[in-house]
């Protein structure tokens, strides 16, 4: 992958190239010493780490503990330090414990990960889990550990997005509504993370970069003018 990467970064008129779901188990690390020297190769990393007790990973046979979870951020971060990274995480799964969950409450709090989504486990027919593990969690269980995880991470959004307001960003347009523009950073991918809501008394066109001036921010999006 690293090779991919760095050749297509080549290519003239290619202006982002984002990197979506790379595993955490064997990690291409060449791939930060491409991003950190190629402009267009975005400083975003989409990696879904799943959980982070070791009790949970091992259920789930993820390949990867959560000692090596803490270092490969730890080591991304200190690699690219203005990376945005994006993760998602499970709750319910067969067997988690509040113990379980305690681990991943500190490891959110602890990493502050820019972008971030949960889901809770759906006991889906012939999958492994299904065939060897019995969904005992109670669903409202599994939506209330959710709830915590999202509401920590709406105020660390929240407060790494105020940190942009009087920056100037690139942006890309996606479409105009109601009047306004809605665009994206190289920190966000197209309908999971946020968006930069835009005010412009000019015409711009859908699909083009602009530079904007962030004015204001909420927890998932940014506000801005040209």
């Amino acid at each position: 992958m690293p090779d991919l990467v760095n050749q297509i970064s080549d290519i003239e008129g290619l202006e982002w190239i984002k990197l979506h779901y790379l595993y955490p188990n064997n990690f291409p690390l060449e791939i930060l010493d491409i991003m950190k020297n190629k402009s267009n190769v975005c400083q975003y990393l989409d990696i879904p780490l799943q959980h982070i007790s070791n009790n949970m990973l091992e259920k789930m046979r993820r390949n990867f503990t959560k000692e090596q979870s803490y270092d490969l951020v730890r080591r991304i971060r200190d690699k690219v330090p203005e990376i945005s990274l994006r993760t998602t995480f499970m709750t319910g799964f067969p067997g988690e414990t509040d113990k379980d969950f305690k681990q991943l409450i500190d490891f959110v709090q602890e990493m502050r990960f820019e972008r971030m989504g949960v889901f809770t486990y759906s006991h889906e027919e012939d999958t492994f889990a299904y065939k060897n593990y019995k969904d005992a969690i109670p669903v409202k269980i599994k939506n209330e550990r959710a709830e915590i995880l999202m509401e920590l991470q709406r105020n660390i959004s929240f407060e790494l997005n105020t940190r942009r307001i009087g920056q100037k960003m690139r942006v890309i347009i996606d479409e105009e509504k109601d009047g306004k523009y809605i665009g994206r950073t190289a920190y966000d991918s197209p309908e999971v993370d946020g968006i930069v809501l835009i005010d412009s008394a000019k015409k711009i066109k859908v699909g083009n970069f602009y530079t904007v001036t962030i004015n204001s921010a909420d927890e998932y999006d940014l506000y801005a003018s040209i």
